[in-house]
């Protein structure tokens, strides 16, 4: 295929991620339901239709299944388990790494859609269904490109856990996040630990992850993903009133243009670029500065505990 066919995909399949951004934003500030807003949207098409690859090993079934029950989980802990938001963030944690261990697969941003409920305090079911309607368009247009040609198809294989590998590997991330939440739990500056992290952080935990290969250009595309997503909604948003979905499909563009040129397609960038458009303006002008320590603190921490040995 020549070269020029190749850029014009490429470009397309970005499109349709800026555009789906743009209608889910639209659709939340009609109607008023703040909770369509899934910032882990962004995340999942830039894994499963502007990569080349799609850099998890799963397939469009599990993909809708998984992304619907955590959904579903976050919301029920908001709603009926009573105890600290720590314990309830581990619940969730620890909830996400069961269904992945059994269902076969390392479809790590499923991590997200779970927590970020509880980071809002939504017990909303519009929540839930409207990640289940996201996921849903986004395996069906992934299976529109992969029919007309425009991605490569996604063979999906799945994956051998040894079982107590994977204990011990969740029991780690789970004492090892747990000791590092204890300070911005304690102090409320939860967005140290914003959810898009703690996908960063699980992410890494797998010895064959190439982001592992390069984790300060991780760290800097997470710090520049937070910071254009909060300079984009400040400046054009708050002070000079333009609509957030023209906002957000900004942010998208800036972003796409920076992994495209970085070859870094990595997906918790995405969900991190739109944190900033769920947040409270009071929360913006320190959140980049939160998600650089966040990342650095998780990117070496995970790398560390995490060795070549390890299946």
């Amino acid at each position: 295929m020549k070269t020029e066919i190749l850029h014009r995909i490429r470009i397309e399949r970005n499109l349709f991620g800026i555009i789906l951004a743009f209608l889910m934003v639209l659709v939340a500030e009609i109607s008023g339901e703040n909770e369509i807003i899934f910032p882990e949207i962004c995340a999942l098409t830039i894994g499963a239709w502007i990569s080349e690859q799609q850099p998890w090993m799963t397939n469009k079934r599990r993909i809708f299944l998984l992304m619907t029950a955590a959904a579903v989980f976050g919301v029920l802990v908001v709603r009926y388990l009573p105890i600290p938001m720590i314990f309830q963030v581990c619940a969730c944690f620890g909830f996400t790494g069961f269904i992945l261990t059994i269902s076969k697969t390392n479809f790590v941003p499923i991590i997200s859609a779970c927590i970020l409920p509880v980071y809002l305090r939504t017990e909303s079911w519009i929540y839930p269904i409207s990640v289940s309607i996201m996921a849903g368009i986004i395996i069906f247009v992934q299976w529109l490109m992969e029919k007309y040609h425009f991605r490569p198809m996604n063979s999906f294989s799945p994956c051998e856990f040894d079982i107590k590998i994977q204990i011990i590997k969740w029991t780690k991330l789970l004492a090892v996040f747990g000791i590092i939440a204890l300070i911005p739990f304690k102090t409320d500056h939860i967005y140290f630990l914003a959810p898009p992290l703690i996908v960063m952080y699980t992410e890494l935990s797998n010895p064959k992850s190439p982001a592992r290969k390069r984790p300060h250009y991780i760290v800097g595309l997470m710090s520049f993903a937070a910071l254009t997503g909060c300079v984009i909604k400040l400046f054009l948003n708050i002070y000079l009133g333009i609509p957030l979905f023209i906002c957000t499909a900004a942010a998208c563009i800036v972003l796409f243009i920076a992994i495209n040129r970085l070859k870094l397609f990595f997906p918790p960038a995405g969900a991190i670029l739109l944190i900033p458009m769920i947040l409270d303006k009071n929360l913006l002008l320190l959140f980049p500065f939160q998600v650089f320590i966040g990342a650095a603190v998780l990117c070496i921490t995970s790398i560390i505990m995490f060795k070549e040995s390890n299946k």
